[in-house]
């Protein structure tokens, strides 16, 4: 019997996963493996005919990492890219579309060539009709990418500008980092799709933009189900080239009729849609697998809400980085299982820190229910340049990342980097308050964070960050009944930050949240092993954990908390987890910390997979809440 061949493509699809998880079509083509790949240190090539083409590296892996086949940490301002490759077969009419999940900083593209196009912004995707630019046969694609180390006014989240990583930044991130890939589009097609569920009317709204010459005589075909129950299918006229409708469901008006189909941690529903575009004849022109979920999010009061009830949320802070592919997950699986380790350990959501996700994890984080914050990436001057970066690249991200359920915070500033006079600047202060209202104007559903950490200015969350290691001293900080949020900000400043600043000095109508604390180093090897506090024995980080943990829950005026952190990145080991993932303390222990007084019993399940190792079963979840009947989840997957 003859061995069947394994197809590379397929390998490749199946190792990365659908590059858009809510934009998917069954034709496309994963470019990610070795591309020719050259060093210009000092930008001097303009030109393709110039590179001197001397090795090979590994897409989506950055030159930094060494999963790249690199592996040069260096100061360098340009990286040059090569890649050859057979265009797919196309219907009639088709377009054949270049991808880009995200290239740092400036992309220059070139297609037999040709230039095709570029784009500016590190952590953002783009996308090129390279369909005229064809020829027979083979095809060449030239990526030049800019990224200059030292520049401070482009975003640049925890990237180091010095050469060797310090302190609590980390190696840089060059050129091309998320998967490459072709697509074949119809001519007439569906461009865009977003999802806002609004729970007061039971409905999904939609906005669709469609795309090509007939656009306007077709009309687009929406199905909605949930497992085997189908929740809807109409079909919609295109009108100027869009669809703007709120699709009704079946309001089952008890409660437990509606627990079945609204997202939760504890039961992250999700809707599947399925959008056809149809020409006037009923034929199929374009058709898009997505997915939607139902749920809500609110503030009422200084609480926090999820689906109409208040949410205590217990968050851990995600630097999102690996030890061999830098800020790229290895894989899809990489991805799926850091969501795993935070639910295991308790979490029911992460702040992903001074970074853009990778959309397959927040795919993980919407499918088995984990709570995000989305943060953009800062940048470090207050310049008109810096500016206008940090609007454009943080739009692109609230674009593309919107439709996930699985996000309930945006955070466009962090500390304030990026804008470091803030008490004394004016314009500093108005460009915080403008970017909140951007946030708000392009996606009002979620609550928006606007300086995480303090001299907050505007914002729906307060968000305090307090690396204080003793729990007494929390507990006289932030405890006394005495103390209202005025004089908290009068008299205390963590870091030497006032906390807030202008009309958000008087008692906030609004949650408040502890957003970084803890910070605890433990490493075997304690030579340039960096934290803000140290333990010396994996039982005293279990012991200093469990004690910051029950002060910080006792105290009311919080109505979550974010711990520092989630898995030791490069010099930085202060996480609950090594750089590899394995954890420093049991993951048992580590969940019934977390959890805490609140939960009636803390449920471990190993992690079952199936054939193909996809899906987990996530059935018993941990914490019965004392506010809310729901069970999180708690998968204890076992590790090395």
């Amino acid at each position: 019997m003859i061995a069947e061949k394994c197809n590379p493509q397929d390998e490749l699809r199946e190792r990365f996963g659908h590059p858009r998880p809510q934009f998917q079509r069954d034709d496309w083509t994963c470019l990610n493996g070795v591309w020719d790949f050259a060093i210009d240190a000092d930008a001097s090539w303009r030109l393709p005919r110039e590179v001197r083409w001397d090795r090979t590296i590994h897409v989506p892996y950055a030159p930094e990492t060494p999963a790249s086949g690199v592996g040069d940490t260096g100061l360098y301002q340009s990286v040059w890219y090569r890649r050859q490759f057979i265009a797919p077969d196309r219907r009639e009419g088709d377009r054949l579309m270049l991808h880009f999940g995200a290239v740092d900083t400036t992309a220059t593209v070139w297609v037999n060539g040709h230039r095709a196009g570029g784009h500016h912004g590190g952590y953002t995707p783009f996308s090129l009709d390279i369909t005229d630019l064809l020829v027979e046969g083979e095809q060449t694609v030239i990526v030049r990418a800019e990224d200059n180390p030292l520049d401070l006014t482009k975003p640049r989240g925890k990237q180091d500008w010095k050469r060797e990583p310090h302190s609590i930044w980390y190696p840089r991130t060059t050129g091309i980092w998320q998967t490459v890939w072709l697509e074949c589009i119809p001519e007439t097609r569906i461009d865009y799709v977003r999802w806002t569920p609004i729970m007061e009317r039971w409905e999904v709204m939609l906005e669709a933009r469609m795309d090509g010459p007939a656009r306007d005589a077709a009309r687009l075909r929406v199905r909605l189900s949930c497992g085997d129950q189908l929740l809807s299918d109409d079909t919609y006229a295109v009108i100027n080239g869009e669809v703007h409708r709120g699709v009704r469901l079946s309001d089952p008006g008890i409660d437990d009729g509606r627990n079945e189909l609204l997202w939760h941690p504890s039961s992250p529903k999700l809707i599947d849609a399925t959008l056809e575009l149809l020409d006037r004849d009923g034929r199929v022109l374009d058709r898009i697998e997505s997915y939607t979920a139902l749920r809500s999010i609110g503030i009422q009061g200084n609480r926090f809400v999820l689906n109409g009830r208040p949410l205590p949320l217990r968050m851990v802070l995600d630097q999102g980085y690996w030890p061999e592919t830098g800020l790229t997950p290895p894989d899809d699986q990489a991805a799926r299982r850091d969501v795993e380790l935070a639910l295991a350990m308790g979490f029911n959501g992460v702040r992903r820190h001074q970074k853009i996700s990778d959309p397959r994890y927040l795919y993980w984080a919407d499918r088995l229910g984990l709570l995000v914050w989305a943060e953009m990436p800062s940048a470090y001057r207050f310049t008109k340049r810096s500016v206008k970066q940090v609007y454009q690249e943080w739009t692109e991200a609230i674009e593309r990342d919107v439709s996930h359920p699985c996000i309930v915070a945006w955070v466009p500033l962090n500390e304030s980097w990026g804008v470091p006079d803030l008490p004394d600047s004016p314009s500093q202060r108005h460009y915080v308050k403008a970017l909140y209202h951007l946030t708000k104007t392009l996606d009002p559903s979620r609550p928006v964070v606007g300086n995480d950490g303090w001299e907050s200015v505007a914002t729906d969350i307060v968000a305090i960050h307090d690396y204080e290691n003793d729990p007494e001293k929390l507990i006289r900080r932030y405890g006394a009944e005495d103390r209202p949020f005025a004089k908290l900000v009068e008299r205390e400043r963590p870091a030497g930050r006032l906390l807030a600043l202008d009309d958000m000095v008087s008692e906030p109508a609004r949650p408040i949240m502890l957003t970084e604390f803890g910070g605890i180093c433990y490493s075997e090897d304690d030579e340039g092993a960096w934290g803000y506090s140290r333990a010396r024995t994996p039982k005293e980080l279990a012991h200093r954990y469990a004690a910051l943990l029950k002060a910080v829950r006792s105290l009311p005026i919080f109505s979550g908390f974010c711990y520092t952190q989630f898995a030791d990145t490069y010099q930085e080991a202060n996480g609950l987890l090594r750089a590899d993932r394995t954890p420093k303390i049991p993951l048992r222990e580590i969940a019934a910390v977390t959890a805490g007084p609140d939960c009636e019993q803390t449920v471990n399940v190993a992690a079952r997979t199936s054939d193909h190792g996809m899906e987990a079963m996530w059935r018993e979840r941990l914490m019965a809440e004392r506010i809310h009947q729901a069970q999180d989840v708690v998968e204890e997957h076992k590790i090395g």
